[in-house]
């Protein structure tokens, strides 16, 4: 009889964060550390490894989010293995993640070993946040099994788990990790295996114009987070971006990316041709009921009371609500 489990292979703050999201749904994990090391070694790494999770457990419990029954669960459900140590004979792999630093040689390490330890069928997720899944998939045997799995610090906390396919991914390999991900809780989302992804693209467009910003004398850094957490932040809670676009109007970015072009930055600030189409064929959001969404067939009013409704819940939670604003009571 064996037992199933989720399967890391790398012990860092990465494998560490991901072994956490299993255990706490209940799921049981198996840390595998690749290096060689001596039984004392050893050791060390499982306890500091053991340490560093159970402090993340009892800060959450310290702020109401766990007992202390499920700090002790969780930790029940997380082993440490050397590589040598591990026994796939003994335990069931529903999914094993890679999750070493990102350098070719050690992820070729870590795919050497589970080719020759894994049953041939077993998924395999990198996790890696730069490194070319394609190129990646040409060092794991039956690549059809492998994609990547690109999670956001804090692991254990973050919903967002960006699932890169590559061009040999099969469509139930990456479903598998899709509902893998989706029983712990986790939001994930399918892109094509392109570098950045979906949030490192956009996130570090967005970081290096904050630090132009004050680089230019435009506002200080406590101004720019400032507008960031209060203004940027509050509408991207609630709307997507390009739910934002239909709802200012396709046509407001058109004009004010040319106005931008013009008098800040030629190159940073052109739309892209898709901004473009939609303008010329008249898509341009929720006043034409076309855009980046399809409202045709939607009630319209009801969505737009449900998305204002969360917002001012969040303004509301964030204690920012505008002056004579409150909640009555029914």
């Amino acid at each position: 009889m064996t037992n199933s489990c989720v399967l890391i292979v790398g012990a860092g703050r990465m494998g560490r964060g991901i072994a956490q999201s299993y255990a706490l749904a209940g799921v049981k994990v198996v840390l595998v550390d690749l290096k060689h090391r001596d039984a004392a070694d050893f050791e060390a790494l499982s306890t500091s490894v053991k340490t560093d999770i159970e402090a993340d457990l009892r800060f959450t419990a310290e702020l109401g989010f766990l007992s202390r029954e499920d700090v002790e669960a969780t930790l029940t459900r997380i082993s440490i293995v050397s590589a040598d140590a591990f026994d796939s004979t003994e335990t069931s792999v529903t999914v094993a993640y890679e999750a070493l630093p990102e350098t070719l040689r050690l992820k070729q390490q870590a795919f050497d070993w589970a080719n020759k330890r894994l049953h041939q069928d077993t998924v395999i997720a990198s996790t890696t946040s730069t490194l070319d899944v394609n190129e990646l998939a040409s060092m794991v045997t039956n690549p059809e099994r492998f994609l990547n799995a690109h999670w956001l610090n804090p692991a254990h906390l973050m919903p967002l788990v960006e699932v890169a396919v590559g061009d040999r991914t099969s469509d139930s390999s990456y479903q598998q990790v899709h509902d893998s991900l989706e029983l712990i809780g986790k939001v994930p989302v399918k892109c094509a295996a392109s570098p950045g992804y979906i949030v490192p693209r956009i996130q570090a467009l967005a970081m290096n114009e904050a630090a132009r910003l004050v680089e230019e004398g435009v506002a200080t850094a406590e101004d720019v987070d400032k507008a960031v957490r209060v203004g940027f932040g509050l509408r991207f809670a609630v709307l997507g971006m390009l739910e934002f676009i239909d709802w200012g109007g396709n046509d407001i970015l058109y004009h004010a990316s040319k106005h931008m072009s013009r008098t800040v930055d030629e190159n940073r600030y052109r739309a892209p041709d898709i901004i473009a189409e939609n303008m010329r064929a008249g898509r341009n959001g929720l006043r034409e009921k076309q855009g980046f969404y399809d409202y045709e067939k939607m009630d319209v009013d009801e969505y737009r009371r449900e998305r204002l409704g969360r917002f001012l819940d969040l303004v509301e939670y964030s204690d920012l609500l505008p002056s004579g604003l409150r909640r009555r009571e029914k």
